[in-house]
């Protein structure tokens, strides 16, 4: 998509893992916060996510297609009050597609059937994990809007090191697929008040696309 007059070169930051700044333009961040607003809302709305040990997570987060839960995936809201998930929009799939053939090349006609939206308000961080509740191996697709933050993308073996540093700003595509589909990555800290101020968001939004392999 239209990065500006002189859109940012991809960064390959490892064997299958691709960033692409500024991939979303304005207006196309615009109509993402649009719908992630509405998403939101209730039923089966934003909530804080409680894993096992009793701990909660600082991002909060909504479902589209299956909602995630540790460790697994339903159609209802199985940690709460399992209301049906909200579905998934066949817009977004045709968006991951086209973000999926300009990160890697080549044909995309990845069934994209599940999305996570992550809002991260001040202090909110992401510990380093793998996206590995999927019983298929398509590319997952990441959406950055708002505030600045400092991703970490590790390596398939743990959670240490090694690990690539890099700063995704509002607009900014991640695609990682291949040798790295079962990456370590994380969140350790964002850069409140870095957003665009004609977006309109206080926080920072993640938008991340996967195939299920559900039936």
């Amino acid at each position: 998509m239209d990065g500006g007059l002189f859109p940012a070169e991809p960064r390959r930051v490892a064997d299958g893992a691709v960033h692409l700044p500024g991939w979303l333009d304005l207006a196309a961040q615009r109509h993402l916060l649009e719908a992630c607003r509405a998403w939101a809302g209730p039923p089966a709305g934003l909530r804080a996510v409680r894993m096992p040990g009793g701990g909660q997570m600082s991002v909060r987060q909504v479902c589209l297609g299956w909602h995630w839960y540790p460790y697994g995936y339903a159609r209802t809201v199985a940690d709460g009050a399992g209301e049906p998930v909200k579905p998934f929009p066949g817009w977004l799939g045709d968006l991951g597609r086209r973000a999926v053939r300009d990160a890697v090349g080549g044909a995309a006609d990845h069934a994209y059937d599940i999305a996570l939206v992550n809002f991260y308000g001040a202090g909110a961080r992401m510990g380093m994990h793998q996206d590995r509740d999927e019983r298929a191996d398509a590319p997952v697709v990441s959406f950055s809007l708002g505030d600045d933050c400092l991703f970490r993308f590790g390596n398939v073996h743990g959670r240490g090191r090694p690990w690539t540093d890099l700063r995704l700003r509002g607009g900014d595509l991640f695609v990682f697929h291949g040798a790295s589909r079962l990456a370590y990555h994380g969140v350790p800290r964002t850069f409140p008040g870095t957003a665009d101020p004609a977006l309109g968001l206080q926080g920072r939004v993640n938008v991340t696309l996967r195939v299920s392999g559900l039936r």
